[in-house]
């Protein structure tokens, strides 16, 4: 069972474009996340709550296979730095991310088979919850 997953309206738009200007099989996990996007539930950026990851957030989470933790700002591929503090949305785990809450669990399929599980421990900046509504 999945959890639930909040997006902005914002992200949602971004997002649909972003994954409409790549090719068919741009990146492995397109379909996953594609599915994710369909399922979540959409609101208005200034109604977003404030434990939730949204594009942009700082997030501190767990891989549950070798409880090695992680602090991370989730970006647009364009975003992607090299200093290492930053995680594409179209990389397995970033797209795992997207929409989840402090707390949450989801397992996630991972390139080549098998599957990751990731663990939210706090959203330790959020665009929204600092008043930023068109980052």
């Amino acid at each position: 069972m999945k959890p639930k997953i909040i997006i902005s309206s914002l992200d949602a738009d971004r997002l649909e474009q972003l994954l409409e200007s790549l090719p068919a099989h741009a990146f492995p996990g397109r379909e996953d996340l594609e599915a994710e996007l369909a399922r979540a539930e959409v609101v208005d950026s200034k109604e977003m709550p404030p434990t939730v990851v949204t594009m942009n957030s700082t997030v501190r989470f767990r891989m549950e296979s070798s409880s090695e933790a992680f602090t991370l700002t989730l970006v647009y591929p364009k975003d992607v730095d090299a200093s290492g503090g930053t995680i594409s949305i179209l990389a397995p785990v970033g797209s795992a991310l997207l929409g989840l809450s402090k707390g949450d669990e989801i397992e996630w399929p991972k390139p080549g088979g098998g599957v990751l599980r990731v663990r939210i421990d706090d959203v330790t900046y959020q665009p929204e919850r600092a008043g930023e509504y068109r980052r």
